[in-house]
Order: structure tokens, then sequence, then C-alpha cells
């Protein structure tokens, strides 16, 4: 794998998810496999290092340096993960090293003391020490010395990687945490032996072996010292250690390259939408639209996250509620006594307290004059344009396996109340938590505490249920719809008014008096229909735009692979084989249009070829310049093109059937493995025969 290679095909796999640290942990399995440098037949094999070794081993041990070590469990068939190249040999870290060495110092020499914080789950970073003197650590921690390699044995830190060579040490001896595994390798590259440690074949086996209880969990001494360790010749590690750090240091200017991007596409999308959301240019002026159209037009560039998609939401629901979304009529306007009247009316005849006391718009530091909405709106109080504001029982409700629903606020979500993981509670249960009020259909809850607070929701149709803790129930009335009123409650204009408000530090909540004082930006009741409608039509864009971010991370998770082996020169990978992926929806970019929010205007297409910068799906060739197979079977296409005792490269067997890398890799492998077909040479000179 070189440098320039990788960076050809960066583009296509950058979007993937965690696409760094998966390439990182796929060069460090191809190290252990044998596959990132080319083998040696002039290397001297391991089978004779570990001869050296062993003789290095009974020297020691005749002149009292170590003491004999345990009788190994030799490895069976059955532990052998996968086949190793010519000229290596499986061993275990017990065969090549001291597991666990002691030192034996003056107690006033100043050594090495490393706790865990300061050992790196990362490759190539150096573990840090800390100066003491032996005496105050030589015992309850671990013993190593310049030159060994210690792994972490407890979660997560074994799962993290956490492993490191000693080097450097202040004294040449250290100590550290009791939660290491030490080994002392003889005439074994202690980097290669790092490299082996941090693989994800080694870490992922461990795992599930791991003893204890959750959160105590370690991996054991056995594990450690007699896991099958592929032993290359020593000259062998030496280029895979120097091909590895030269493969992770492109990785760190890959990922430095990806930050950097990422920051500017992030810069430019939060500019955009505080450009859109702006609250002073009030109106669907000529700059306002043209803002608007700014956003459209690169929407596909500058949505490639879930959180891209929910600042869009955000934006959405600010220009709602500032009057930007639909154009106003002049001739409809909001009278505020005209609403108060109306709505005291509603109170009396529906038994209502006829007043519902609450604050004053400076509680939040708003003046009525600085809020700037359109001239026909009036800003009000919640309490002045619902019909109650109920606040929910203060008691924990007694559970029951049946019954009625009881809600909670972990349900909540902005504009949706989430059904599928309800709780309940007994009938006589439920009659008493509604007698403050029987919530009915279109009822707004509202979560007031908690790590969700500020969460407004809906009652679904044809659904008995009451209130837990935490929350709000607010009915609405004939002057304002409840769909409105659930669109301004999760607006960032009232949440931001809501978290200057809350109280009690790590559990905040806010005061259900300062709740019936959030000021509401009232248009007239036709223009909330208007903006209902719209806000919806966009949601919905919203959505389609995370289905299609999930689908595109999914195909370009199985495509990643098949690029890297690409870039890599390797003709197969460990990986499970997916199906066949299918052309990705994309997003065009919208015509020039006179309203700014046409939701026809940006819609999903299917396109042959990739219009997302950075897409990753490979789009599957003409079926008619190309013999491709009936119902995809690639595999048999290929065996149809293949004459027995004849050999064909990779080249000839993917330009006449037109196959992607993907289709390629995924299918020579299913052929390799079930021996319909044999393979001759490695990599670029590999030559594939009919079985």
């Amino acid at each position: 794998m070189n440098a320039a290679r990788l960076l050809e095909h960066f583009e296509r796999i950058a979007e993937a998810p965690n696409a760094i640290p998966r390439l990182r942990k796929f060069i460090l399995d191809l190290a252990v496999r044998g596959k990132l440098v080319e083998q040696d037949s002039n290397d001297e094999p391991a089978s004779e290092l570990l001869r050296k070794i062993k003789n290095e081993k009974d020297r020691l041990v005749k002149i009292r340096c170590i003491k004999k070590a345990r009788s190994i469990n030799k490895l069976q068939d059955e532990d052998i993960p996968y086949d190793l190249p010519h000229g290596w040999k499986w061993s275990q870290l017990s065969e090549i090293g001291v597991i666990s060495p002691r030192n034996d110092i003056d107690d006033k020499r100043e050594i090495a003391f490393v706790p865990m914080k300061m050992i790196p789950a990362e490759y190539g970073v150096k573990h840090d020490a800390e100066i003491k003197l032996w005496s105050e650590i030589k015992t309850g921690f671990t013993h190593f010395a310049e030159g060994d390699v210690a792994l972490a044995k407890i979660t997560p830190c074994f799962e993290n990687g956490k492993s490191t060579v000693f080097s450097k040490l202040p004294g040449g001896f250290g100590a550290g945490t009791t939660e290491l595994h030490v080994v002392r390798p003889f005439f074994v590259s202690q980097n290669y032996v790092l490299i082996y440690l941090k693989s994800p074949q080694f870490i992922g086996t461990g795992i599930p072996k791991m003893t204890g209880t959750a959160g105590q969990k370690r991996v054991s001494t056995e594990y450690f010292s007699n896991s099958p360790f592929p032993l290359p010749p020593l000259t062998e590690q030496h280029r895979i250690v120097a091909k590895v750090d030269e493969l992770m240091a492109l990785c760190d200017r890959l990922e430095a390259t990806q930050a950097k991007r990422e920051s500017r596409r992030n810069r430019l999308a939060t500019a955009s939408l505080k450009r859109i959301g702006q609250p002073e240019a009030v109106g669907n002026g000529e700059e306002f639209q043209g803002n608007v159209r700014f956003h459209l037009h690169h929407l596909p560039r500058l949505t490639t996250r879930p959180e891209h998609v929910k600042e869009l939401r955000q934006t959405i629901l600010n220009l709602a509620v500032r009057g930007k979304l639909v154009p106003q009529d002049p001739n409809d306007r909001v009278k505020k006594i005209d609403i108060i009247r109306l709505v005291k009316g509603e109170r009396k005849a529906r038994g209502f307290p006829l007043e519902i006391s609450s604050g004053s718009f400076s509680s939040f530091g708003v003046d009525v004059d600085s809020v700037n909405i359109p001239i026909s709106w009036e800003l009000m109080k919640l309490s002045e344009i619902v019909l109650a504001v109920v606040d929910c029982p203060h008691s924990t409700p007694s559970w029951a396996d049946s019954g009625a629903i009881c809600v909670r606020t972990s349900q909540f979500k902005p504009g949706f109340l989430d059904l599928s993981n309800s709780r309940y509670v007994s009938i006589e249960t439920y009659r008493e938590r509604i007698q403050r009020i029987e919530p009915q259909e279109d009822d707004i809850l509202y979560s007031r505490e908690g790590g969700i607070l500020g969460v407004a929701c809906r009652v679904p149709k044809q659904v008995n249920l009451c209130l837990g803790q935490r929350m709000l129930l607010l009915r609405s009335t004939s002057v304002c719809l409840a769909t409105y009123i659930e669109i301004v409650l999760n607006s960032p204009f009232i949440n931001s008014l809501a978290q200057k408000q809350t109280t009690g530090g790590a559990a905040p909540r806010i005061n259900v008096s300062l709740v019936k004082s959030y000021p509401i930006p009232l248009p007239p009741l036709a223009e909330q229909n208007q903006i209902v409608a719209k806000v919806d039509e966009l949601m919905n864009l919203c959505d389609q735009l995370e289905v299609q971010l999930a689908t595109s991370q999914r195909r370009r998770s199985r495509l990643l692979e098949a690029t890297l082996c690409e870039a890599l020169g390797v003709t197969c990978m460990p990986v499970a084989r997916p199906t066949r992926p299918t052309p990705s929806p994309v997003l065009s970019a919208p015509p020039r249009s006179e309203s700014p929010f046409e939701v026809q205007s940006l819609r999903l297409v299917d396109t042959p070829k990739a219009a997302v910068q950075g897409s990753l799906v490979e789009q599957p060739k003409s079926p008619t310049t190309s013999p491709r197979a009936a119902g995809n079977d690639i595999p048999g296409a290929i065996l149809a093109q293949m004459q027995p005792g004849q050999d064909y490269s990779r080249a000839q067997l993917v330009d006449a059937l037109g196959l992607s890398v993907y289709e390629w890799n995924m299918a020579i492998r299913e052929l390799k493995e079930s021996g319909r077909v044999v393979q001759t040479g490695e990599r670029r000179g590999a030559k594939y025969q009919v079985a």
C-alpha cells in the first residue's frame, strides 16, 4: 500500500462512518496476517528464530536470570485462526518471551511510574511517565523494564486497545498500574508485538473471553500468554513495523485533511443557516430568498451527517415562528383584545377557569417591541391563548404489567409521542392521575424537567393515557392550533428562553408559571394552517434526507473494506459478504423558483452517476455493454467466462463482465472459499483457474 494509491481512493472512503479509524484497524489486521509487505525467501525463517529464543531462555535459566517457565500448552489445529505465509510460524507470547518479569534494583533509584491514564490506546503514541523512588512503588504494582510490552487487561481499556512498548524509561526500569499484563520478548521486535496486541483479531477474540463482573472484567493471563501469535522472520518484522509506521503517518495526514474539510463544511452550513434564520431579516425580501436558494442549491454538500439534518429542522421551526416560511395576507391581522375575549368565552363554555395566572415577558428579558415578527401577528403569553396549563401529579406512578398507558418524558420526541415502549398503571391509578385533567386527542404534552427539558408533542388519536412525572399538559383553543403551539414550543426561540430560566442544577427544570408566560408569536388562524402545512412538507423532506443518509452510510460501510482492499492491493478480506449495492438516491439541486421554500424543487432522484461529493457508491455498468449475470449471480457469471485449465487475470474478468471492485472482491472470495476457483500468485500478479 502506498500513499498515492490510498489518496486516489480517499475521496471514495472518507464519507464512510469512522473511515480513518477503520483504516487503521485494517492496516494492523493485514500486518499480522502477512499481507502488508512482501515475503522474502532469503529471510531466516521464524522456526530458526524460535530455536534461538529457546536457547537464550535456557541460558538465562541456567545462570538464574529468569525462572524456568511452566510448560506451555501447545496450539491445536482448532486454535489456529488463519493460514500464515511461508516462513512464518504460529507461536505464543509465553514462548517468545518472559511473562510478568520482576525487577531487582536499589530502593533509592529513581525510576518510571506509569498509571493507566498514561498508557495510550492509539498506535504510534508514546506513553508518559512520572518519576518515583523504587522503594515507593516496588510492591503493589506491576514491574517492567526498557523494551517490555504491556497490555491493559481491564474493561474498557482492553477493548480500546490500550497497550504500549516501554521506552526511554527514567532509570531503565519502571512500575505501574496493576491492571497490566507484561511480556519481555527475546529476539522479536517489540513494536511488532505491539501491533499484534492492538490488532482486531487479538482484541476481538479476547473480549468474549473476559471474566469478572460488569465494569470489572479482565483478560486472563492465560489468554495473554498462550493465544496464537503469528511470528514472521525477524527481518520481515522490521519491514512490517516500518510499513505500519508509514501508513499510520499517512492516516494522520488523511485525518487532518478530513477534519479540515469537515470544519470548512460545518462553518459554511452554519453560516448559511444563520443567514436564513437571523431575526433582523424579516419578511421574504430578495436577500432572504437568495439566502434560502443558496442553502437549498448546496443542500447535498451541506447535509452529509444526521446532525446537519437536525440543524435544518431547527432552522425550519425558527423560520416558522418568525413569519418567514409563508407569505402574509395584509388583510388578515390578529388583534390581542379579540383573542383574549374569545379564549375567555371558550373557557367559560367548557368549564375552565377564566383567568390563568402567569408572569410577564420581562421574566425572560424579552421586550415585546424587540421581537421581530410580521406586523399582522401579535406576541402573546401562552396562558392567553390556551384553555388550560395543567401540571402532572407530583408522585411516582405505581407501575403495572397491563392497564392504562402512563407516559414518561423519555417517550417525548419533538412533534411525536413514541408509544412503542409504553409502561402501564392500573385503572385505579389511572383514575387518580387524571383527576386534574384527562388527556385527550391533540392535547400538548411538554417536558419541563430533566435532560430532555423543552420537548413538545401531541396526544395521538384513540389513545387513553395519563401523565407521568416532569411534564405539563396544554389544551388549545379555536384561536390557536395545537399543531402550531407544538411547533412554537419546539422552536429554538422558546428553547433558548427556557434554557436561560432553568433551575435545579444537575436536574434542570423550568417553573410552571414561567411556561405560562412563554411569549408566543401568534399569526392569524388561516396563516397558522399554512405554516403547519409547510412545516409538515419540509419535515417530510428532512425525513427523506435522514433515510438517504442512513442508507448511504450503510452502503459506504460495506464498500469501505472493498475500497481498502483495492488500495492495499489484496484480493480478499476477512469480512462477511454483504449484498450487492444498488444505485443510491441523491439530492438534485433545485431550479430557481419564486418561492424559496418550494418542497417540490428539492427532490430525491435516481441517477446513474453519484452526484453527491464524496459518494462511495459504485454504480453498476450498463447491461447493454457487458454480459451481466441473471439474478445478479456474479460468481456464476465469472465461472461462465472461465475455461478449465486456462489462467485469467482479474482485469480480464472484471472488464469482460463490467464488474465494480466491490462486486469482484465479494464474488472471488466466495468462489475461493467454496473451492470452485483457485488462485496462483499474489496481489497484482494473481491468476485464477477453475478448480
